[in-house]
């Protein structure tokens, strides 16, 4: 009987990273739900594509029920889980894109894929969906090796993965979290000057 692999399998690195970068954009997204700027089914459905190149099974369930009280339908979240583009609206197409890029690219977009998102959205609506995209990476990442771990115990491990990466990721986590915080408050304050220098 053939095993489930990992679709994406990141390193302490990068956990470290995705962490840091999430913390730098959870105050976009808490000024989108104060400001209404995204609506907040294109960001589920940001989120939702985000999470299909990564397959976090924890945040596909979490995000599921989320959806589901957003008023998605069945299909429609099948379909962004699956990677169907079934029930991806025209003008949010660019964006959904760019989900699935910084997810193909482990949170390393190309830089002329952002300023796509620039030309398309403006600068303000680029940020927030940049945002979601990387707040939700910061959760698969985080995710991935407790769904792996909760399928080994569930009798089903994974073909690429160990209960020494498992283990060894989810017990890094909140020292990571912790060492995270003052590297994604300096660069949120290098963020705030080159935004006050643009002015």
């Amino acid at each position: 009987m053939a095993l489930n692999q990992l679709k994406k399998k990141y390193t302490a690195h990068q956990l470290f990273e995705s962490f840091y970068k999430g913390y730098v954009s959870i105050p976009e997204l808490v000024r989108n739900r104060r400001d209404k700027i995204v609506d907040s089914k294109f960001i589920e459905r940001l989120m939702l594509a985000t999470t299909e190149v990564n397959g976090c099974e924890i945040c596909s369930y979490a995000h599921t029920h989320i959806a589901l009280k957003e008023g998605f339908s069945r299909d429609e979240i099948h379909a962004f889980l699956s990677g169907s583009k079934a029930y991806v609206n025209e003008d949010e197409a660019i964006a959904i894109l760019y989900a699935q890029h910084v997810a193909d690219t482990m949170g390393h977009p190309k830089s002329d894929a952002y300023q796509q998102l620039v030309k398309v959205y403006g600068e303000d609506k680029a940020e927030i969906i940049h945002a979601a995209v990387t707040v939700m990476m910061m959760g698969n990442v985080s995710g991935i090796p407790l769904s792996a771990l909760l399928n080994r115990i569930q009798g089903k491990p994974y073909a690429n993965s160990s209960l020494l990466y498992e283990s060894g990721m989810l017990l890094l986590q909140p020292w990571l979290m912790v060492i995270a915080i003052p590297v994604a408050l300096m660069k949120a304050s290098s963020k705030r000057i080159r935004k006050q220098r643009s002015l």
